[in-house]
């Protein structure tokens, strides 16, 4: 076990179980945050000096997230949410006739991951590929599903409400560069260890700062293979991304093709703080504490009566999701109950099943877990 960070993380004497949707930030990240905003008051948020800082910080956090996947730091790209670098990419892909995308497990998958997708129903044919409980379907269905006409394979790297981790090297090996080939990665980022985007054999990804890596909300990140850029066409378009010559506009090279407007600055220097907090733990040192905490919980989970389990078993086929529900209790009034009591839980959904969803992460403890069981076990 690694030494206890908790401290680091100002809850208010919360458990906070619910970083699958947001995590906490550290403590210095939210003064980094402050100490940026005084900083850049003083130099004037619209003077030559402010514009040399800014830059320095885009500049820095590109870096070190380039790092973190290990891709170049112009194929990272600056977004508010993981759903904004799927709308990217869904928005931005040409269809020709009877073109098709494939996707995983309809109304099983995150919306975000889904209702893009969907949205282009009327322009392309999207086929489905079936899964099993867990949320994992057979390799061959994708084998078989793609033709000359596909143009995208979309799969989330690990699932929302059961943790399944989905073999995504083994996916790009059939896939094997016939197809664009885009990657949720929301679920993964900061949460399963260290990530390599040419192992993935991806085109494209997207993720959040806000969850796993323990950065401030609308912080979001897109990478972008630079040769796979020319397969999309930006749908915004500013003074950023663009210029014009000869009356003719033409877009910027990455990562300033998709980017209009000005950027989150705050939250992009918070999100760098919380990403060197995390690399100086290891990001591989935050996999084993998150499977430690989440082991933990789902063998006392299966010592009580009534429970019901979901997700894989193997603890290297999943995340540190944990979902679960509790025969005769109504998940929505569990998790409602619990917050009454400082322990921050979430609903979630597979399929149409209502379930509750404990996802610990690096900071929490052996004793967050604990006292969870306990207050289970008095209902």
């Amino acid at each position: 076990m690694s030494k206890d960070i908790s401290d680091d993380f100002p809850s208010a004497n919360k458990v906070y179980l619910n970083n699958a949707s947001v995590s906490l930030m550290p403590s210095q990240s939210i003064d980094s945050m402050k100490d940026f905003l005084i900083s850049y008051n003083s130099l004037g948020p619209d003077s030559k000096d402010s514009e040399l800082f800014i830059t320095e910080k885009l500049d820095n956090i590109r870096k070190i997230i380039a790092k973190i996947i290990c891709c170049k730091p112009e194929e990272v790209i600056l977004t508010q949410s993981t759903t904004d670098g799927i709308n990217i990419v869904a928005n931005g892909l040409s269809f020709g006739n009877s073109s098709n995308i494939i996707i995983r497990g309809m109304t099983h998958e995150h919306h975000s991951n889904f209702y893009p997708w969907i949205k282009l129903k009327d322009r392309v044919s999207i086929r489905n590929l079936p899964i099993d409980d867990d949320g994992f379907f057979e390799l061959n269905d994708l084998k078989s599903n793609i033709d000359d006409k596909t143009k995208l394979v979309a799969i989330s790297h690990a699932l929302y409400n059961t943790g399944s981790i989905l073999p995504i090297e083994k996916i790009s090996k059939i896939i094997d560069n016939e197809v664009p080939f885009f990657v949720d990665s929301a679920q993964t980022i900061g949460c399963i260890g260290e990530h390599d985007v040419s192992k993935l054999k991806c085109n494209f990804m997207s993720f959040n700062g806000s969850k796993w890596l323990c950065g401030p909300m609308g912080t979001g990140l897109f990478y972008c293979n630079r040769k796979s850029s020319e397969l999309l066409e930006p749908k915004t378009i500013g003074g950023e991304s663009a210029i014009i010559e000869n009356d003719n506009l033409i877009f910027k090279d990455l990562p300033d093709k998709f980017q209009t407007g000005f950027r989150n600055y705050v939250g992009i220097v918070g999100l760098e703080s919380s990403v060197k907090y995390l690399l100086n733990f290891g990001m591989n040192n935050i996999h084993k504490k998150n499977q430690y905490l989440s082991n933990l919980f789902r063998e006392e989970l299966e010592k009580l009566p009534n429970i019901i389990l979901y997700g894989p078993d193997d603890p290297n086929k999943r995340t540190s999701i944990v979902s679960f529900n509790i025969k005769g209790f109504d998940s929505q009034k569990i998790v409602d109950k619990f917050e009454k009591q400082n322990i921050i839980l979430a609903v979630r959904e597979i399929m149409e099943k209502k379930i509750i969803r404990v996802s610990p992460h690096f900071f929490n403890t052996e004793s967050d877990m604990l006292k969870l069981i306990d207050e289970i076990k008095k209902l």
